[in-house]
């Protein structure tokens, strides 16, 4: 089903009450056939990684098209089909830009922001967008959606992402867990993810951290398949090198971000 404005409505007062968020569906209609980038086997379907740039991503999965911080206006996005569903980390530029969001979201486009964005959203967006805040969880049709912290250690990076604002997401879906962790550190939490299928993972100074604990990080929660993001300039070889003399349980995807 599709949820009505009112439904939505009926669905956050829930929420607010403590009852937990109500489902999000999708529309029926698959669109992943327009889809274009690297595909992965799930129960019965597939998943697809399209990298637009720096932080923002697009995948197909059984539960839609999912838009995981798009910035940079509609034209990147142009030829992709439109979302069903968006994910915003946290405020920064190039995670959240409400003009692009605006450009891109469809009549049946849903929005799932960490609270801070949620307050900054305009109107017209906020009435089809929910809040996850650190360690809270939806669904989206058959999709859970799971809020993991992403924030920085290191004391004069404090500043940029502290503790308890942003987001990290995982989603679960037709028996992949897909992790998108946003900008942060080597943090215990992004340590202890167990069953990580795929993962984005960034590293560039001075805003999320270094290859080595990008590295160590990622060889500790080893997902099947890590795709660096959000880099910059940062040494991407030696980041493998790194993580493939600690385990040979994850292997190294590069898209093209930029």
């Amino acid at each position: 089903m599709t949820l009505t404005r009112r439904q939505l409505l009926q669905s956050g007062a829930a929420a607010a009450a403590g009852l937990g968020f109500g489902m999000f569906a999708p529309p029926a209609r698959a669109r992943q056939t327009a889809l274009t980038g690297d595909r992965y086997p799930a129960d019965g379907a597939e998943i697809i990684v399209h990298p637009v740039t720096h932080a923002s991503l697009v995948l197909g999965t059984p539960a839609g098209i999912v838009y995981a911080d798009p910035v940079g206006g509609a034209d990147p996005y142009s030829g992709l089909p439109r979302p069903d569903l968006v994910l915003i980390t946290h405020e920064h530029s190039d995670h959240y830009d409400a003009d692009t969001l605006q450009a891109l979201v469809g009549d049946e486009t849903r929005i799932i922001a960490n609270p801070a964005v949620l307050a900054m959203l305009p109107a017209a967006l906020k009435d089809r967008a929910s809040s996850l805040a650190n360690g809270e969880n939806t669904t989206f049709g058959p999709m859970r959606i799971d809020a993991i912290p992403a924030y920085n250690l290191t004391p004069d990076r404090l500043k940029f992402h502290p503790k308890g604002r942003d987001n990290g997401y995982v989603l679960s879906v037709a028996g992949q867990r897909i992790y998108i962790a946003g900008d942060t550190e080597d943090i215990p939490e992004m340590r202890a993810l167990e069953g990580i299928d795929l993962a984005f993972v960034p590293m560039n100074l001075p805003y999320t951290m270094d290859v080595a604990q990008a590295a160590s990080a990622v060889a500790e929660f080893q997902p099947k398949v890590v795709y660096p993001y959000h880099y910059g300039k940062s040494d991407l070889d030696e980041f493998e090198r790194r993580l493939t003399a600690a385990t040979n349980a994850t292997r190294v995807v590069r898209g093209n971000w930029y």
